[in-house]
């Protein structure tokens, strides 16, 4: 069995596992959702091989119920040994399928519905999900700043927050970790995020790090079920995936002569782009969970990580990788109004 090793996310002191577990899809999202006995069998079997952080949301899941799933877990398991990810900030209604919301009452009203939920005492990184461009980020951090205080989180996360609303934040609250999408064909965050992360002693957590699963085969190895959210992203829509299925095949290519998968050989590549990137990959299976574990005995040269970076130019990626609805709440419009 592959070592899962424990490093520091953040300066901040908060250690995890050198690689995380995604949550979110076993509620539903790119496949039917699991029962809560199934999921809560693959969250234990994570646990069991050595993956200690786990990553869920108050938007994961039919009424909340990623988090309900997670909490039954967690009573199995010692809650000592597990670092608790969760967010707040995104919601549904009947007047919008995706909504942002960042007001000190919002923040402390979600924080007390997911301690709930989960069934916890306290949340060891709590995130807001997306940034409130209505709301100075100095408000909604300062929110975060008083739940630390009285114990029910211990570390302060961000998502898909740009350079200033970092900075702003940090100097309210030292952030623990950004949580960023960051895979093979998304590599934006590299020329401005991730240098100002290192600079401020932020850790990097690499949402969606197979491409949304493109790199473990999703609709170029295996057909997209029809129940499947994937199909409204641009990437794996039409033409678009058409003209992006080279990359897998040139991934593949690669794969095999470092005798293991893509989907390995695409998490690999992120692994060695720092100790500070925590990728968090999700599954429904055993299977893709160990091999997504034994990522972490892929080791790659310079040559052979430029080789890689090669295979999947990004400029040469078809379509957005957000959604319509989702993009317009992405890092790059992430500003919020000044305190």
């Amino acid at each position: 069995m592959v070592h899962v090793p424990r490093v520091k996310l953040g300066n901040q002191g908060l250690e995890v596992s050198r690689l995380g577990f995604g949550c979110g899809g076993l509620s539903g999202y790119y496949n039917a959702p699991l029962s809560h006995e199934a999921g809560c069998s693959i969250i234990k079997e994570a646990f069991n091989k050595g993956i200690t952080f786990f990553d869920t949301s108050d938007f994961y899941g039919r009424n909340h119920d990623n988090e309900f799933m997670v909490g039954k877990a967690l009573k199995e398991l010692p809650r000592e040994k597990v670092q608790l990810a969760t967010k707040f900030g995104i919601f549904k209604s009947e007047e919008t399928p995706f909504g942002v919301k960042g007001t000190p009452e919002y923040v402390r009203e979600c924080c007390e519905a997911s301690l709930k939920r989960l069934d916890v005492s306290y949340i060891d990184l709590y995130y807001q999900h997306r940034v409130d461009t209505t709301v100075p980020i100095e408000d909604t951090v300062g929110e975060l700043k008083k739940l630390v205080e009285e114990g029910k989180i211990k570390y302060i996360g961000l998502s898909e927050a740009n350079a200033d609303t970092i900075k702003r934040a940090h100097a309210v609250h030292p952030i623990t970790a950004l949580q960023m999408e960051y895979s093979l064909w998304t590599r934006e965050i590299e020329e401005e995020i991730i240098p100002l992360c290192r600079e401020l002693g932020i850790g990097i957590v690499a949402y969606s790090p197979l491409g949304r699963g493109f790199f473990a085969g999703k609709a170029v190895a295996e057909t997209l079920p029809s129940e499947s959210f994937l199909a409204q992203f641009p990437r794996f829509s039409g033409e678009n995936l058409e003209r992006n299925k080279i990359f897998y095949k040139r991934l593949d290519v690669l794969a095999s002569n470092h005798a293991c998968i893509p989907a390995q050989l695409a998490l690999a590549w992120l692994l060695h782009q720092g100790n500070d990137i925590i990728p968090i990959p999700g599954t429904t299976k055993v299977r893709n969970l160990e091999n997504n574990i034994g990522s972490l005995a892929v080791e790659l040269t310079d040559e052979e990580l430029k080789e890689i970076s090669d295979a999947v130019p990004v400029n040469e990626v078809a379509g957005t990788r957000e959604t319509g609805i989702a993009s317009k709440y992405s890092w790059k419009f992430a500003t919020t109004p000044s305190k």
